[in-house]
């Protein structure tokens, strides 16, 4: 079914606007998925944030023209699915993903901070661990230190409380007699 020039015009403005708010975009083949494996798809995808679109090629060429995806524009062939994601590494880590468990999804390539990505580097971009997950590391790795030193001084504390409680109580008791 084709669209007409209002609808075409619409899904450009609204791909546009993913493209603008986006950080990473992952291109994948899709033929041969069966609908239930497609919904399981879209399903994980909005889970992480993704926005997975399937669009016509002409119309995706023209909504990320002039944005950072732009050179991407000569993998769009085919018929392709299209994963938007904020987060840097989401749409690569849902595409590549589902794509492990599913060998009719092919990850043709992608686009992440103006530069175009191959298939291994969108592999690569997936295999770094997610925001949160760095972040609970970095954080772990600053308190690492500071606990650390609460435990030694604590130690250090408890071990000069227990020889030098005799020696200030002594001269109260000698001042005392």
């Amino acid at each position: 079914m084709s669209l007409n020039r209002s609808e075409k015009e619409a899904v450009i403005a609204e791909v546009t606007g993913l493209a603008a708010k986006a950080q990473t975009l992952v291109i994948a083949e899709y033929r041969g998925i069966t609908v239930a494996d497609m919904t399981r798809l879209r399903i994980q995808a909005r889970e992480q944030g993704v926005s997975l679109s399937v669009l016509k090629n002409t119309l995706a060429r023209r909504a990320v023209a002039g944005s950072a995806f732009e050179v991407v524009g000569d993998q769009m062939t085919g018929p392709l699915i299209y994963g938007f994601s904020e987060d840097a590494v989401a749409a690569a880590k849902v595409v590549a993903d589902f794509a492990k468990t599913n060998d009719k999804l092919v990850i043709r390539g992608g686009a992440y901070g103006g530069k175009a990505l191959d298939v291994d580097g969108v592999k690569q971009l997936a295999s770094i661990p997610t925001k949160e997950v760095l972040l609970a590391q970095l954080l772990g790795l600053m308190q690492s230190p500071i606990s650390r030193t609460a435990r030694v001084l604590a130690a250090l504390a408890e071990k000069r409380g227990g020889g030098e409680a005799a020696p200030a109580e002594a001269p109260a008791e000698a001042q005392a007699a």
